[in-house]
């Protein structure tokens, strides 16, 4: 007879624990029926069909378009081949430890990332919500960056590039084609026929007044953003099944084309002035706190724990698969990509200041997605077989954006699956529809004429600070209330041996630190965010605030909807919520231990 544990005035039996499933020895207690159908569900849960199929997901979720154009662009802004070190510091001490943490996470307690607080530290619940937010909120906005790859796909079957001439209808008086066989010089107002596609074709921003007058919607890029939903729903509907084979296209074409690419602007003139500005040390950087912060918020959105991805991808392995072994690769390959992604780009900003006899730097100004749809299509626009390159390059962009929206809906899907299978189990694809229909009209506005600046609000604001703080409370539950001791046997009945001390202490304390000096010195030194001409005004600033707390504000109204309808008093409610059998005393005097190691 299974042992008694009294709740509240009730006694139920606590079910025992099977091989296989490890947490369920130590969930808290539930109902003899609750508890008999989350056993089934576990043992009937769908798994990954060859542990490739999980490695390439999880891949394919961290390599996304800020490998190809933030790395580069943060790593010569801030002292090029010296940045790598403050780079590789926060990868191995904040990066990978979170990565790991939460790829055990899923994999032992086969949950999502809301059900999963209930096996952890219940009182924490209201992250998985948070979580949930985040993730619609970034598919509000990553898809249509994605609409405007494939806008650029579909221009690029020509015999010649629509951004290579000054005599469409779109262009203006100060359109300067300076790759033109004629000697034309560049002026103070010169403006490339590539940067006006971009502008006055692509987004129509000219059409638009800014955030308090975004205008009317592109039809344009509607149909792109439609398709793209569709291709989306395709791949996912069915779950991992489906989408583990899609990934075998999505995650690995970028490696290919990234390979062609880097041949060819390898040979390009100049590109030795690229790569030169690129990698160059500049010691003196290694000084300035910014410096560190833009490493450590580099290294963390480019492997992205905190939204849910890994704990839903992990989730689907099997109880006894190595995750610490995919976490290293896995990360490893993330890290080298985004390294690799700097020449791809660099050679060929190279190659454009040598054509513009100007300085690399001027012409690697530009920042976010211009640097893409704007200086790196004009580059492909100029070269020998421009279109074959045009069409390779964004179709490359497409696979990135997909593997990554496919992650970050199957964090939202596996989560409220697993928290809600009564009602949603047997009825997936209808989710996923519904899911799909509410993403694509939360992105009406970022699909106007002004809708690049939604974008970039979204983007700055919106995730950012929310993600970090939903991170570093995950981290702080698992380590402190859940506890350190009890994670790490976690590990250890799945894996066969226990993380060693430096895992330990990054876990307890330097991965927190981590999130906390981030997520501070992004708090206290907001950008000021401007996009072409347009200044954002202040209240932009309010409303991108208020719109990341949106989410982050779930956990503490969660608490306190627990506090009072779990019955108690204060301190046993406290207690039962946070953890059965652990005390922070404990913790304590487990890290005072580990700390005289050092």
């Amino acid at each position: 007879m299974p042992p008694e544990i009294k709740q509240g005035n009730e006694t139920t039996p606590k079910l025992p624990a099977r091989k296989g499933t490890g947490p369920q020895a130590r969930d808290a207690p539930l109902g003899l029926a609750e508890g008999q159908q989350q056993l089934m569900e576990l043992e009937d849960r769908e798994t990954w069909s060859k542990k490739i199929d999980f490695l390439l997901s999880v891949i394919g979720y961290a390599v996304d378009l800020g490998n190809v154009w933030r790395f580069p662009y943060i790593c010569y802004q801030n002292g090029g081949g010296a940045f790598l070190i403050p780079y590789t510091i926060m990868a191995i001490f904040g990066g990978i430890p979170l990565f790991y943490m939460e790829l055990a996470l899923g994999q032992y307690h086969r949950n999502g990332c809301i059900s999963i607080w209930r096996k952890i530290c219940p009182i924490f619940k209201g992250i998985g919500f948070a979580i949930c937010i985040i993730d619609l909120y970034v598919a509000s906005y990553y898809n249509t960056i994605m609409a405007w790859a494939f806008y650029y796909l579909v221009s690029s079957f020509t015999t010649e590039l629509p951004w290579t001439s000054c005599t469409n209808a779109w262009n203006t008086g100060n359109c300067t084609n300076y790759f033109s066989k004629d000697n034309v010089s560049w002026t103070l107002y010169s403006i490339s026929p590539a940067e006006e596609f971009y502008t006055r074709q692509v987004l129509q921003v000219h059409r638009s007044n800014g955030l308090d007058d975004l205008g009317g919607i592109s039809w344009q890029l509607t149909l792109c953003l439609l398709l793209i939903f569709t291709i989306v729903y395709f791949s996912i509907w069915k779950g991992v099944k489906t989408s583990g084979k899609v990934v075998w296209v999505t995650a690995t074409f970028p490696y290919i084309i990234l390979f062609i690419l880097l041949v060819r602007g390898a040979t390009l003139p100049g590109a030795w002035r690229g790569v030169l500005y690129y990698l160059k040390p500049d010691w003196q950087k290694l000084l300035a706190t910014e410096v560190w912060v833009d490493a450590a918020a580099q290294i963390f959105f480019s492997l992205g724990p905190g939204f849910g991805v890994l704990l839903a991808y992990a989730s689907y392995n099997k109880f006894h698969n190595n995750c610490y072994q995919d976490a290293l690769v896995t990360s490893t390959v993330n890290c080298m990509t985004s390294f690799v992604s700097g020449f791809v780009i660099f050679t060929v900003l190279g190659y454009m200041a040598e054509m513009r006899n100007e300085d690399v730097s001027e012409v690697a100004k530009d920042t976010g997605p211009s640097l893409l749809f704007i200086t790196y299509a004009e580059a492909i626009a100029n070269m020998p077989a421009s279109t074959f390159f045009a069409i390779i390059f964004f179709l490359m962009l497409l696979t990135l954006g997909l593997d990554s929206t496919f992650a970050g809906l199957e964090g939202v899907i596996t989560g409220v699956l697993d928290e809600f299978p009564h009602v949603w189990s047997k009825r997936r694809e209808l989710f996923v529809l519904g899911l799909i229909i509410i993403c694509f009209l939360g992105s009406l506005a970022t699909l106007t004429f002004g809708g690049a600046y939604v974008v970039k609000l979204f983007e700055e604001y919106a995730t950012g600070p929310a993600v970090l703080t939903v991170v570093f409370l995950e981290a702080v539950a698992v380590a402190w209330f859940y506890g350190i001791t009890q994670f790490c046997n976690d590990v250890k009945e799945m894996l066969g041996f226990a993380p060693g001390w430096y895992w330990r202490v990054c876990w307890v304390a330097i991965s927190p630190i981590f999130l906390l000096f981030v997520t501070c010195s992004f708090l206290s030194n907001p950008p000021e965010l401007r996009l072409f001409d347009y200044n954002y005004p202040y209240w932009t600033t309010v409303l991108g605030y208020c719109i990341g707390t949106s989410s982050v504000i779930c956990i503490p109204i969660y608490m306190v909807y627990r506090l009072i309808v779990t019955p108690g008093t204060l301190k046993e409610v406290s207690s039962r919520l946070c953890c059965f059998y652990l005390t922070v005393r404990k913790e304590v005097i487990s890290i005072s231990i580990i700390l005289q190691f050092f």
